[in-house]
């Protein structure tokens, strides 16, 4: 079991900061102005949908796991109009 620099686990310590506030989640936002609807977003994350004009409606703004952050980060540093942020 790996344990941290300090000789805890580390088990069940994410859950606790989280429920103190102390960790933030991050959320996918979209700056609509920039936005000139590639679609790329839609194609990487699962919470973003496209209208029928090609841009992207966020239905579930919520990263969720180092997974998720990873491939938020890459939506980010992916979008063509750097329309796509994390907040």
């Amino acid at each position: 079991m790996p344990t941290s620099t300090d000789g805890s686990t580390g088990v069940g310590e994410d859950h606790t900061r989280r429920r103190l506030g102390l960790v933030r989640d991050a959320h996918v936002a979209v700056d609509r102005v920039a936005c000139t609807g590639h679609g790329l977003c839609a194609q990487l994350l699962a919470g973003v949908t496209l209208d029928e004009w090609g841009y992207p409606i966020i239905g579930d703004d919520r990263v969720v796991g180092e997974d998720g952050r990873d491939l938020a980060d890459t939506a980010v540093r992916l979008c063509p109009a750097r329309a796509l942020y994390l907040r």
